[in-house]
Parts: structure tokens; C-alpha cells; sequence
């Protein structure tokens, strides 16, 4: 699940070398934490978070097939 994520992250952003995903586990399931360059920070939220929220949707839809629960947030 993380190559994919990376892959989605990477295909977004301008410096897709700058791109860090830490993946932790928790009681409630995996959190991947997203660390990307500044400048690149608003293409990976989007307008009104819809580019944020469509990678949640798109982890989350993976997560189910896997029956796991998943979180994704971004470092600042």
C-alpha cells in the first residue's frame, strides 16, 4: 500500500524525490504520514482539499479489499 501511495504522490508533485512516507501502526489501524517539499504542499492538498480527500478515498478503497483501516496525513 505504500508503493501505491507513493506512486499517486509522486505522479502530483513537482519534486517527486522529495517525497517521504512513514508508515506507522496504532491500535486503529495504519497511519502513513506524508512529508513533501513546501512548494509542492498545495498540489498534494488541492483546492478545497478535494486532491487530499481523493487519495484518502482511493487508500481507503484499497484498505477495504485488504480489510484494513487506514489514515493519511501530511507533515508540516
Amino acid at each position: 500500500m505504500k508503493k501505491f501511495l507513493k506512486f499517486l504522490i509522486s505522479s502530483i508533485v513537482d519534486q517527486p524525490e522529495a517525497v517521504v512516507i512513514e508508515e506507522k501502526e496504532d491500535e486503529n489501524g495504519t497511519v502513513f504520514l506524508i512529508d513533501v517539499a513546501e512548494n509542492d504542499r498545495g498540489k498534494v492538498i488541492g483546492k478545497e482539499g478535494k486532491v487530499i480527500f481523493a487519495l484518502r478515498g482511493l487508500l481507503n478503497i484499497k484498505a477495504q479489499k485488504e480489510n484494513k483501516r487506514v489514515f493519511l496525513q501530511l507533515n508540516f
